[in-house]
């Protein structure tokens, strides 16, 4: 009797481990399943940021950045008059936003239409200069931080 019992026992456990061992390999199964689909995605990944860098590098291509910008930029060459002497600049920046502002970005771009506005950019002379003036190439009069006009 003790030993049927004994083998009914032991025929329990090996059900249980059975059980068991067929969890363990489910469980692997599925986490190796997971790993082979995170691996497809990472190499998916990779290609994309692949193909991205390389569009990048078109896109910042200086030749391209040249054609473009004389294409929609309306750029002139820097002429003489355009620059000042380093004295005659003003001691501080304009203040564009108080500095209790909550939103100093929004700030100067609502200012941006108000004539008080100073860019420090120069006004080219109002009268195109002969070219035997003497004074010809002489930078505008600058007051207090703002031009003369």
């Amino acid at each position: 009797m003790i030993v049927r019992a004994l083998n009914f026992v032991v025929i329990g456990v090996l059900i249980l481990a059975a059980a068991y061992v067929y969890r363990i390999k489910f469980d692997s199964t599925v986490q190796a399943e997971r790993l082979a689909k995170i691996r497809s995605e990472v190499r998916r990944e990779r290609d994309t940021i692949a193909a991205l860098r390389a569009q990048w590098g078109e896109l910042e291509n200086p030749a391209r950045i040249e054609a473009l910008a004389k294409r929609f930029l309306p750029l002139k060459p820097v002429m003489p008059f355009q620059f000042d002497q380093l004295n005659q600049l003003p001691d501080r920046p304009p203040q564009f936003v108080k500095p209790d502002s909550p939103d100093p970005i929004g700030a100067v771009i609502e200012n941006l239409e108000e004539p008080e506005a100073i860019t420090g950019s120069v006004s080219p002379p109002d009268a195109t200069p002969s070219p035997g003036d003497a004074n010809a190439t002489k930078a505008p009069a600058v007051k207090s931080g703002r031009l003369d006009r």
